[in-house]
């Protein structure tokens, strides 16, 4: 049996926003694991979804570059946010975006490149940038988005420098239209992809185990309402559509009007365009996500090392 600590019921609670007996509770229930435990709250309606953003902790910067009909982000990660303030550390950041246009999303190739200006690869030069600023820095990842006949938009949020931030999204649209509606369209449609984190463009480019993860989930819920089976299949896949309409993007409400479905907007759009347009492709970094926060109780430390308990 696993030992249920006060650390451990405070990152569940830090993940989900439940009270700490609940949480106990649920950690007792699941052996400890805090995902189990996150579901079993779900279940309850004690937890809507895990805040997983709150356990993140990686500092540093994403960049972005575009040039033509393609763009790549990376993300380049420090310790703390103080070095992603660092001229020298933005400006790494800023022609490794630029170096990832050749790199096709190759983290490795990426880091094997010559670095601009330093006679020595991109690797070596984070390796020097360690040594000078005192912090620990990692290419993290890296991804590019083209288009045979359209455009590629991006944008950065929370801006440190143009190019440089704390989110990074592309679009990719695929249009014979105009190019300058064409980017002025791709631009908004970055701006809400910012803000909705979309996980897919649409429900068949969804993680299947992330699917059925929630399906379960749901269907656990609908059990303990005590509604005869076929009303509940009905409940779950009445749940299931708007869990779709959440989380894809097509079927997202679009963030600037506040009321038009993405795929509407698209077609709509397709008028100022003067051609369709299809929408093949969307990347979001945000910084540090899927990274756990190491917490560390600094007075625990202390008297752990002078032998008090």
């Amino acid at each position: 049996m696993v030992e249920i600590t006060a650390s451990l019921v405070k990152q569940l609670r830090d993940s989900t926003g439940v009270g700490m007996m609940d949480c106990k509770k649920a950690l007792a229930e699941t052996n400890g694991d805090i995902e189990s435990a996150i579901d079993w709250l779900r279940t309850r309606g004690l937890a809507k979804a895990a805040k997983k953003a709150d356990r993140v902790a990686a500092e540093g910067l994403v960049g972005v570059a575009t040039a033509g009909t393609k763009a790549a982000v990376v993300e380049v990660n420090s310790e703390t946010d103080f070095v992603a303030r660092n001229e020298q550390f933005q400006g790494i950041v800023s022609a490794v975006a630029k170096l990832g246009l050749d790199a096709d999303g190759d983290v490795a190739k990426l880091g094997e490149m010559p670095f601009p200006g330093a006679g020595h690869s991109v690797s070596a030069e984070l390796t020097e940038a360690i040594s000078k600023i005192g912090e620990n820095m990692n290419l993290r990842r890296a991804q590019t988005v083209s288009v045979s006949d359209g455009v590629v938009e991006s944008y950065v949020h929370n801006a440190v420098k143009p190019g440089l931030g704390k989110i990074g999204i592309l679009v990719a649209l695929e249009s014979t239209g105009d190019k300058a509606a064409l980017s002025a369209l791709g631009k908004q449609l970055a701006m809400h992809i910012a803000a909705a984190q979309p996980q897919a463009i649409a429900p068949d480019e969804l993680d299947q185990e992330v699917v059925a993860r929630e399906r379960a989930i749901i269907l656990e819920q609908v059990k303990e309402s005590g509604k005869s089976a076929e009303i509940a299949e009905k409940m779950v896949e009445g749940r299931m559509r708007k869990y779709f309409e959440d989380v894809t993007l097509l079927s997202q409400v679009f963030v600037v009007d506040g009321e038009t479905r993405v795929a509407d907007v698209l077609k709509n759009a397709e008028k100022d365009v003067g051609a369709p347009i299809k929408l093949t492709k969307f990347v979001r970094y945000a910084l540090g996500e899927g990274i756990e926060k190491v917490e560390t109780d600094f007075a625990a430390e202390v008297a752990a090392t002078a032998g008090v308990k």
